[in-house]
């Protein structure tokens, strides 16, 4: 069964970094990042705008999903509230797939310092701390990047997948000795 890996975190955390390697150490498998549909010039957030990003979000990871070539589907945004996740995944139609969702984590600190090395503005730091604590209560994995050299992150990801699909795989394989006795 197809596996859809949804990697979250608030602005400047690593996401795109970490998922642009992440994806290149599983076969069959393909990365999609919500900024890429938000690439536009003046960027604008309006009703159309957020609308039109969403169709293209359902639509991309539909076709990953449908496409037999992948096994793995890799997704990276900013998704801060749980609602936005709820919207992601009401829009992919009738495929079949294991959803695995990972927030990545970081210190206030560490993220100004990433923040500020990516050269961002300060309004953009002030926005993506604001935004920290909504990630803390999330219904996601967490995963805690604050010193972590990015190889690391990976290994620690790659773990957390196989981990969680080793943990549903014998929660199904119980299932199945319970019903047939």
């Amino acid at each position: 069964m197809k596996k859809l890996v949804i990697v979250n975190g608030t602005m400047g955390v690593g996401k795109s970094t970490i998922v642009s390697k992440l994806y290149k150490e599983l076969q069959h498998s393909v990365w999609l990042d919500g900024d890429w549909c938000w690439l536009m010039n003046p960027w604008k957030v309006t009703e159309e705008n957020k609308t039109m990003v969403m169709n293209n979000i359902h639509y991309m990871l539909n076709q990953y999903l449908d496409n037999s070539m992948f096994e793995y589907v890799f997704f990276s945004w900013v998704i801060h509230k749980e609602s936005i996740f709820d919207e992601i995944l009401a829009g992919l139609k009738g495929n079949e797939y294991e959803l695995i969702k990972v927030t990545l984590m970081c210190s206030e600190e560490e993220l100004i310092k990433r923040m500020r090395q990516d050269e961002r503005s300060e309004s953009e730091i002030e926005n993506s701390i604001n935004r920290l604590a909504n990630y803390k209560e999330m219904n996601t994995q967490k995963l805690n990047t604050n010193g972590k050299e990015i190889d690391v992150i990976i290994k620690e990801l790659l773990h957390m997948i196989d981990s969680e699909l080793k943990k549903r795989a014998m929660k199904a394989d119980n299932n199945i000795e319970k019903n047939s006795v």
